[in-house]
């Protein structure tokens, strides 16, 4: 096993490699290579806060996406065999979010994805469950894809199987296992779609001007401002 606590252009006999070519961050950076043939890809503009990263197996990729107009991104990752983590630009996190990947699963995430605290994005459940009459697996693990421009509210977990439409805010505490359409809040254990044709923006309530925002006029729209559909493809 190698760890590395500087991110910097890195490769090694085992065909592991970093390719970053930002201005060198040794600050809360821990990346550890335990097999071979695992990429970490990470966009020179990215905003790095606390930054953990396990590849435990081989064949492992994990690309985070530039985040410099937002907030860090904070992040425990574990990237298992063959396995895939996608971050897409301006994707920010208020404390470290836990994302796991393993077993030939890939876990997508979008563009302007708000992640807040004490979250879990986890494709598998990091132990086999297996019915005893027939020795059959009962958790396989499942890729997540999540939509552009999502809120995960505090201690929302989105778990494997999981596909979350653009626009779209998981509540408090939820446990998502399922789908979720554009442009919905989902809440609950587990999640299920409250409410519908809803719009969402970034500016805080208290932190940002004007401090009372009673209709869409009192914030800046982005392009996210669309009614649910059902049907829509939830694209990677």
């Amino acid at each position: 096993m190698t760890r590395i606590s500087t991110l910097g252009y890195y490769s090694d006999e085992r065909q592991n490699q970093i390719i970053y070519n930002g201005p060198t961050i040794s600050t809360g950076i821990s990346i550890e290579f335990t097999g071979s043939n695992n990429r970490l890809i990470v966009s020179d503009q990215a905003r790095l806060g606390r930054f953990t990263v396990m590849f435990d197996c081989d064949n492992g990729i994990l690309e985070i996406g530039p985040s410099r107009s937002v907030a860090p991104f904070t992040a425990f990752i574990r990237v298992g065999q063959d396995s895939e983590v996608k971050v897409g630009a301006n994707v920010s996190t208020t404390a470290t979010c836990v994302i796991s990947a393993v077993e030939g699963t890939t876990v997508t995430i979008g563009n302007d994805v708000m992640i807040a605290s004490e979250n879990e994005i986890r494709a598998d459940d990091a132990h086999p469950i297996f019915d005893v009459n027939t020795g059959k697996r009962v958790n396989l693990s499942r890729d997540i894809i999540i939509g552009n421009h999502v809120w995960l509210a505090k201690r929302a977990v989105v778990l494997g199987g999981s596909k979350i439409g653009s626009g779209s805010v998981i509540g408090f505490g939820a446990v998502l296992k399922g789908i979720v359409p554009n442009n919905c809040v989902a809440a609950g254990v587990p999640a299920k779609v409250v409410r519908r044709d809803i719009a969402w923006e970034r500016p805080h309530l208290s932190r940002a001007k004007p401090f009372y925002k009673p209709d869409g006029d009192s914030v800046a729209k982005t392009p996210y401002w669309l009614p649910t559909v059902d049907e829509e493809s939830i694209h990677e």
